[in-house]
């Protein structure tokens, strides 16, 4: 048997709804695997979520004459997350490339990142159109100005040393030894940044390419596609996933900045009352207790900056004390996420072994 040194890509292509583009895409798919099989032994798995139109037909039709095409169905739609998690059970290749069927991102893509994932040694390669080199066309306003707002805000909170610039992103190639050990839970569209959140968690290596991201063609079917995206409930979710990132960051944040507000105001109020103390040590020579008096006279005379400036300093504090909890929480988290996935892994690696015997 002649051994076959060609790496081993599984393309994973979710799909739903996507009867107006999925032949002619599909196709294009194909034709550009078939132009680098010297380069590369390929697959596409197919994942078709649930469409209520006519894309399984059509995936099935095209997989009938093409044997590296395999076509597996959700009978109802489970989401983005579930539609991953699908492909990357059922590949078989060495590493896993996702793409988003209505190729927004070109076809050439493909081997930018599974180069990059092999000359990098990388668990993890992004196709990124908001870092340094990347391009973004005929993206609408409102969805650009909302998808780099989000995906800054998730670079600020990111842990990461190597910060990444794209986590929403779906176009990516993920070494499959690697992306099958982790546990995934989100079905919907916030899974993009769960990988990534996670990935840094196990100090994975996350590498970044520039990507053109363009929505020409993608613009001529608007009206033919039905899209399960919605703009701004990805916004919100994108935000959740950012505070999920360091949720420490916001609460110690908050109660910092009301902290100093509460302080600049107490800090008057002391000063009011230093100076008020002098008079009241001339005028009333024999008040048995100064200071008190000199605050009394400063309370009735501010009592909002006493209630204020207290408040506030209460709030602060409940503000850093959350802060201070939720890190205890995210190491704790942290220290049992890599736990459960080591232990994962020893149980993946032991149960062939033990198939093995049993044969």
């Amino acid at each position: 048997m002649e051994y076959d040194n060609r790496t081993f890509i599984s393309i994973v292509l979710p799909c739903y709804n996507e009867e107006a583009i999925l032949q002619f895409n599909l196709n294009a798919i194909i034709n550009y695997l078939k132009s680098k099989s010297e380069k590369y032994n390929w697959e596409i798995i197919l994942v078709n979520d649930g469409s209520k139109d006519n894309t399984g037909n059509i995936a099935e039709r095209i997989a009938l004459t093409e044997t590296k095409i395999r076509v597996i169905h959700h009978p109802v739609n489970l989401n983005l997350g579930r539609a991953l998690q699908t492909g990357f059970l059922h590949s078989k290749g060495d590493i896993i490339v996702v793409l988003d069927v209505d190729l927004s991102y070109s076809v050439e893509h493909i081997e930018k990142m599974v180069d990059t994932l092999i000359a990098t040694m990388a668990d993890i390669v992004i196709a990124s159109p908001y870092m340094k080199g990347g391009k973004v066309t005929a993206v609408p306003f409102a969805r650009r100005v909302m998808s780099k707002t989000i995906n800054r805000m998730m670079r600020i909170a990111s842990s990461s040393q190597d910060k990444v610039s794209t986590f929403t992103g779906m176009v990516r190639a993920y070494r499959s030894s690697f992306i099958r050990s982790v546990n995934l839970k989100t079905t919907d569209y916030e899974v993009n940044p769960e990988i990534i959140y996670k990935a840094e968690l196990l100090r994975a290596r996350i590498i970044e390419i520039p990507a053109h991201l363009d929505w020409t063609e993608q613009n001529k079917f608007a009206k033919t596609r039905k899209s399960s995206i919605r703009l701004f409930r990805g916004f919100l979710s994108g935000l959740m996933t950012a505070f999920i990132f360091r949720p420490y960051f916001l609460f110690m944040g908050i109660g910092t900045i009301l902290l100093c507000l509460s302080l600049y105001e107490l800090l008057w109020l002391l000063y009011d009352t230093l100076t008020a103390l002098e008079t009241v040590l001339i005028q009333i020579p024999k008040v048995e207790f100064p200071f008190s008096y000199s605050l009394i006279l400063q309370f009735q005379k501010n009592p909002q900056s006493f209630i204020i400036g207290g408040t506030t300093f209460i709030t602060a504090i409940q503000f850093l004390s959350l802060g201070f909890i939720s890190l205890q929480n995210k190491r704790y988290f942290e220290e049992l996420f890599h736990l459960c996935t080591s232990i994962r892994k020893q149980n993946e690696t032991v149960a062939p072994s033990k198939k093995k015997q049993q044969f």
